[in-house]
């Protein structure tokens, strides 16, 4: 029997658990156009490789680095076990995916365990999510993800978002995804 809990910053060691992998097997690739003015994008394959992103989010770290008083917490669970998480980091100060805006929010991390996948659990998550953030007043809100998570970007576009940013050298000083592009999605919550 699956489950979706809002939840609370106890869970956080729990929510640590689950693994947060993208198989890559294809990726979105860029190509200029227009004399340097338009950007194509184009899937393809490449060898593939298995990343885990949860080396860069840790739940048990939020308080440490931001002030999570208007964050929004949910996890997925089949009996006990927890296999899903989601958060969403409404109103903070400094927080730069914001800039500076009291209407968004941002969809901060999404996860699901690799033997849940495509079972309709992100899916489910999301929709808590969302609905919670249109009560609380939020009229978009904001995700990053890269050109390496296709995955990702299907989901993101199944929802309604729409790619509303493109930066080729965000990762430019982290060597291990200094050739990623970062995209940001913006999902209109206004019905």
């Amino acid at each position: 029997m699956i489950s979706v809990k809002r939840m609370d910053k106890t869970c956080f060691g729990m929510y640590d658990t689950i693994p947060m992998n993208v198989d890559v097997r294809t990726e979105y690739q860029m190509k200029r156009i227009d004399n340097r003015l338009g950007l194509i994008f184009e899937e393809v394959q490449v060898a593939p490789y298995r990343k885990d992103l949860s080396v860069y989010e840790r739940a048990v770290e939020y308080e440490e680095k931001f002030d999570i008083a208007n964050w929004y917490f949910y996890m997925a669970f089949d009996e006990d076990k927890p296999i899903g998480a989601m958060t969403i980091a409404g109103r903070t100060p400094d927080l730069n995916m914001l800039s500076g805006r009291d209407d968004a929010c941002v969809l901060w991390d999404i996860r699901v365990a690799d033997n849940y996948k495509h079972q309709g659990i992100g899916q489910r998550l999301m929709d808590i999510g969302i609905e919670d953030a249109r009560t609380a007043g939020y009229r978009q809100m904001i995700i990053e993800c890269q050109n390496n998570n296709v995955p990702a970007c299907h989901f993101y576009r199944k929802q309604g978002a729409l790619l509303s940013k493109v930066d080729l050298y965000a990762y430019d000083s982290e060597d291990d995804c200094k050739n990623e592009i970062q995209f940001v999605w913006t999902l209109n919550l206004d019905r």
